[in-house]
């Protein structure tokens, strides 16, 4: 799946249509980090990031949250970062910005979808993944841990928060 590609969000979901199954839990881990500063890097390296780090959460969401409606339960995480928290300084680039974009995807989808469907985001920290690095200092299982946290989260869990390590942070 093709995060960034519309056309490959609406063929995976009709694949899982097809196939009689469903999602009852949507982690949204797909990010891009172009390099350079914002007001002088190539535009389409603004709308890659827009399409990969935002309109493709957007979409899945759309494209998912009703069959979540549908059944009573849903779970939406939306992997983001420290760098799109406003407390926490945004990040550099479109990266930032966008992740900021992220995060106020998760307040709103939270605020429209019915308690029964939450919809959280959660900074992983510094990961040793094809974007992190050999140099980062967590593997992966650690922030995966968060994510399935949020990823099954009991009827009277939280929605519409942001958190790292299982515990709020801060906008």
């Amino acid at each position: 799946l093709d995060v960034g590609d519309p056309a490959s969000i609406a063929s995976a979901v009709k694949d899982i249509e097809r196939r009689g199954a469903h999602v009852s839990a949507l982690i949204n881990n797909a990010g891009i980090l172009p390099d350079g500063a914002l007001l002088t890097m190539p535009e389409a390296d603004i709308e890659a990031s827009l399409a990969v780090n935002v309109l493709g959460p957007l979409r899945l969401i759309r494209a998912l949250a009703p069959g979540m409606e549908a059944r009573g339960f849903g779970r939406i995480v939306n992997v983001s970062s420290g760098w799109g928290s406003f407390a926490q300084g945004l990040g550099p680039g479109a990266y930032g910005v966008t992740k900021a974009a992220l995060n106020a995807l998760t307040v709103r989808a939270a605020a429209e979808l019915p308690k029964t469907v939450k919809c959280n985001a959660m900074c992983p920290g510094w990961v040793r993944t094809r974007m992190g690095g050999a140099g980062a200092t967590l593997a992966p299982e650690v922030p995966a841990q968060t994510a399935f946290w949020l990823g099954t989260l009991p009827e009277d869990g939280p929605t519409g928060g942001f958190f790292r390590d299982k515990k709020p942070v801060a906008w």
